[in-house]
This record gives structure tokens, sequence and C-alpha cells, in this order.
């Protein structure tokens, strides 16, 4: 496993399209360990393979840090209700933005066996399942932020104050 290269906001990759997986090899094995590598290490909740720059329809998200998701190719197939809130990105490191998202969603995707499976969520769950999801089709949260952009700021430890 090895850490990647996060893209940064304003790389033309972070705005393309990914394509979906059809089959599983051990190089996209290989990029789903790297991205939750990649995803743990930068403190981030969720990564897009085209953050790494891998036009993939993948993403990873943990937003407790013990219940990891894998998804290829997901999409939402239920959303409910509305939750307002904060919203960063691993793209687009040291801002935040107030975002409104669905404080519910399912989706339905394929595991690392390429298995169907559901996930269902709500609250920073949903959140983060709207924000990777919307990377596979070349959009960012800054697309959707109410006002301005704020600089986040760190304590000591390297969290967010």
């Amino acid at each position: 496993m090895a850490i990647r290269n996060i893209r940064q906001y304003g790389d033309s990759v972070l705005e393309k399209r990914c394509k979906e997986v059809t089959e599983m090899t051990p190089r996209t094995i290989d990029l789903i360990n790297d991205m939750i590598e990649t995803m743990y290490e930068g403190n981030g909740v969720g990564l897009a393979a085209c953050q790494v720059g891998i036009l993939k329809r993948i993403v990873v998200i943990d937003t407790t840090g013990e219940d990891l998701h894998i998804l290829i190719n997901p999409r939402i197939v239920e959303q409910s209700g509305e939750q307002t809130g904060s919203e960063g990105c691993l793209s687009l490191p040291g801002k935040s933005g107030i975002v409104t998202r669905p404080n519910y969603v399912k989706c339905v995707a394929l595991n690392e066996k390429m298995e169907p499976i559901e996930l269902e969520g709500t609250e920073l769950l949903a959140r983060a399942i709207c924000h990777e999801l919307d990377h596979l089709d070349g959009h960012m949260y800054v697309e959707k932020v109410q006002g301005e952009l704020s600089e986040v700021s760190y304590d000591e430890d390297g969290e967010e104050a």
C-alpha cells in the first residue's frame, strides 16, 4: 500500500466524469488499498478515485474511523430530509463551507468482491456519500457552498479546531 498524491482544486481531473468499473483486477485492489491509506493519512472521512488521479467510479468512506465502506459504481437510489452544515475536502485543504445535503441517503454499489451492496446513512454518513459521489461526476462541494469558503484552523495535534 502507498500514500497517493491528492489532486488539488483546480486540477482538471477533478472536473471529469469517472468510468464504471467492470472487473476487479490486482491494480484496482491496489488502488482501493492506497485510497484507504491516503484517506486515513489525510484525516479525511472519504476519498474518490479521481482525487488520486484515477477516473474510476470508486469511493472509500469512513466517518467514524471504525466503519470503512468501499463503494464501486455507487449510485443514490433514495434520499430524504435536509441538513445544512460545514463541509471540507481533501482536495481543498484548509477550507470549509456551509452546504445543504439530504439528511438520509440510500445508495447501491458493488463491494471489493464485485458483489451488490446497499448502504444507508444519515447525517455525516449521508453527507459523505453525497460528497464523494459528486466527485465521481466531476463536481466539488464548492459548487454548493452557501456564502464564502472559510479557513479551517487546527490545534497543536493537527486536529480541526
